[in-house]
C-alpha cells in the first residue's frame, strides 16, 4: 500500500489558551464549578501545557459553555461532514485523481454519532461513485487512524479495490461536558478540532515522494479501558482521562514498535522521523523517555499539539503532512496512535524521494 496524497482541514478560528481562560471565568459555569476545578482549569491553561491554540468550531468561545445534547449534536453535523469532506477533497487533489476513482471510503470518528454514517455525507459531497465500498469506525478514540488506514491496506491487498480515501474527523468541541473531575477538566482543555484525509493506493506515483506502507501491528488491553474512555452521562459524551494515559501510551507504543522493527530487521536508530499521536505535552515526554528519543525526534507531533491541541484520531495526518512539508529526510519512518481500549497501533513506512 502506498499514501498518494494527503489533506487536513480545520476550523478557520485560532482560540488561545489565554482566550479560553478568559472565557471559561466569565462563563456561568464558573460560578457552577467549585474552587479545585478553577485552580486545575488555571493551572493547565496558564503554565506550559504544550499547547498555545485551538481550533473550534464556534464562532464564539461563549458558545462553547451552552452545552445540552441537542446542541452539541448540531454542532457535530454541521462540522463533521464539512471539515471529513474538506481534508478529502485536498487529498485527492494531491494525489491527482478524481472522486469517481475512489473505490472505497473509511471515516472514522467518535467525537459524534449519525445514522446513516459520515460516510454518506462524505460520498454525496465529495460525488464518490453510488456503488463506492463505504464503511464508518466509531469508538476507537484518539487511535482510530491506524485502524481506518488498516482497513484501507485490506482492502486494497484483496483486490477489490484500487484507490481507498482514508478520513478520520473529529468535532471535540461537539464533545464539550464539564464537572468538577479533574479528568473532565483537562479534557476540556487539550482538545481541538480537525480532519485528516490519505488516499490509499495499490501503485506508487510516478513523481514525487513515495510513501510505502510495509508492515503494523496492533495491541488492544480490554481491561485498561477506564483508563481513556468516553461514557454517556445526561445524553451526552462524558471523557475519562487518568493519570495512566502517558505510562500506558508509552509502554504500548514501545511493544508495538519493536514487534514491526523486529520483524523488519531494524532497531530504533534506523527510524529517521517519527509520526506519533501526541496526546498531551506529558505523553510526549513519557514517549521521549521510553523510547529513548530527543525533543528534537518529536519535534513534529510537538509543533502541532502547540497549534492545533489534541485532535484526537485527527492528529497523526497533521503530523505526516507536516514532516512531508518540511522535507524530511528520506528512509524508514514510523506512525504509531493509540487511545481508547487501551489500544496503540504502529506502521513503519518506507519513504522515498
Amino acid at each position: 500500500m502506498h499514501i498518494a496524497g494527503l489533506g487536513t482541514a480545520h476550523p478557520p478560528i485560532r482560540y488561545t489558551k489565554a482566550e479560553c481562560l478568559a472565557a471559561f471565568e466569565s462563563s456561568a459555569w464558573f460560578a457552577r464549578l467549585d474552587t479545585r476545578a478553577h485552580l486545575i482549569a488555571r493551572t493547565v491553561l496558564q503554565r506550559d501545557n504544550g499547547i498555545e491554540a485551538r481550533r473550534l468550531a464556534v464562532t464564539s468561545l461563549d458558545e462553547v459553555f451552552t452545552i445540552d445534547p441537542n446542541t452539541l449534536a448540531r454542532r457535530f453535523l454541521t462540522n463533521a461532514p464539512a471539515l471529513a469532506s474538506q481534508a478529502g477533497e485536498r487529498a485527492l487533489s494531491q494525489a491527482g485523481l478524481r472522486a469517481t476513482q475512489i473505490d472505497a471510503v473509511v471515516v472514522s470518528t467518535c467525537t459524534g454519532y449519525l445514522c446513516p454514517g459520515l460516510s454518506g455525507y462524505v460520498a454525496e459531497r465529495l460525488g464518490l461513485r453510488c456503488d463506492v465500498q463505504a464503511f464508518d469506525l466509531v469508538g476507537q478514540g484518539c487511535a482510530a487512524a491506524l485502524p481506518n488506514l488498516m482497513l484501507g491496506q485490506a482492502l486494497l491487498a484483496s483486490g477489490a479495490c484500487e484507490h481507498v480515501l482514508s478520513i478520520c474527523v473529529e468535532v471535540s468541541s461537539a464533545a464539550m461536558y464539564l464537572d468538577n473531575d479533574p479528568g473532565v477538566l483537562i479534557s476540556a482543555c487539550l482538545f481541538g478540532d480537525g480532519a485528516g484525509a490519505a488516499v490509499l493506493t495499490r501503485q506508487a506515483s510516478a513523481s514525487g515522494r513515495r510513501i510505502k506502507w510495509t508492515d503494523s501491528t496492533s495491541l488492544v488491553e480490554p481491561s485498561e479501558r477506564h483508563a481513556l474512555m468516553f461514557e454517556q452521562r445526561d445524553g451526552m459524551l462524558r471523557n475519562i482521562l487518568s493519570r495512566a494515559v502517558p505510562g500506558l501510551a508509552a509502554d504500548y507504543a514501545q511493544r508495538v514498535l519493536h514487534t514491526v522493527l523486529g520483524r523488519a530487521g531494524l532497531n530504533p536508530g534506523d527510524v529517521g522521523t517519527w509520526i506519533m499521536h501526541a496526546g498531551g505535552r506529558d505523553v510526549l515526554q513519557a514517549l521521549e523517555k521510553r523510547l529513548d528519543l530527543q525533543p528534537s525526534d518529536l519535534r513534529y507531533s510537538a509543533a502541532m499539539l502547540r497549534e492545533y491541541g489534541n485532535m484526537s484520531s485527527a492528529f497523526v495526518y497533521f503530523v505526516l503532512e507536516a514532516a512531508l512539508a518540511d522535507g524530511a529526510a528520506p528512509g524508514w519512518w514510523w506512525l504509531s496512535s493509540f487511545g481508547a481500549g487501551f489500544s496503540c497501533h504502529g506502521a513503519l513506512l518506507e519513504v522515498q524521494g
